[in-house]
């Protein structure tokens, strides 16, 4: 990929293996997630997508540090020594994380590709939902303002419990931490997940 190539869209931040480690297929993500799902998910998380990096929430061999995994496992009040031990310990916990799309979004997509990706993709999230046991009633927190713009009209319509009424909680990083602690926490204390 050539520097400029990468400088037009906002991508020479990446490794210069990024489009590799972009390129895993949707299976590859779910079986990551697989061993690290609850029987009967409490609170499911819906993100946007993998970041583009390469990095993926449930790879347990990525880092403790990685901004969404730190922002959760706090949320969830565990202090793990492993990423590992955090995703056992989410899982005992009954929460899982799942993504609007599976096709890494966040770098070198317009607002407008990243929506049409998602509404493509809605269907199989319904399937992901349905597979991971989630019946009509167990609780959905949607990460990112377009994830929720996009999401929470079809779910609600869809008959789900998005507990994120108006609220977009954004992603935790890039100084939206603070406020993702405020608005994600204040969520869980107006329930009882």
């Amino acid at each position: 990929m050539s520097q400029h190539y990468a400088a037009q869209r906002g991508l020479e931040s990446c490794p210069k293996n990024w489009l590799a480690m972009s390129k895993r297929k949707r299976s590859e993500y779910l079986d990551l997630r697989r061993p690290y799902e609850p029987r009967s998910p409490s609170l499911v998380i819906i993100g946007e997508s993998p970041p583009a990096s390469g990095k993926y929430f449930y790879d347990s061999t990525g880092d403790l540090s990685e901004p969404l995994f730190t922002a959760l496992v706090k949320q969830a009040g565990l202090s793990p020594v492993t990423k590992n031990e955090g995703l056992r310990e989410l899982k005992q916990k009954g929460w899982v994380l799942v993504d609007a799309t599976y096709q890494p979004v966040n770098k070198g997509h317009t607002d407008l590709s990243r929506r049409r990706i998602i509404e493509r993709d809605y269907p199989l999230l319904l399937d992901d939902l349905a597979k991971l046991g989630c019946d009509r009633l167990t609780p959905l927190v949607l990460i990112k303002a377009n994830v929720c713009r996009i999401l929470r009209p079809k779910l609600l319509e869809d008959g789900f419990h998005v507990l994120n009424d108006s609220h977009a909680i954004p992603f935790p990083s890039t100084g939206h931490q603070n406020r993702f602690h405020e608005q994600f926490g204040a969520i869980l204390k107006s329930t009882s997940v």
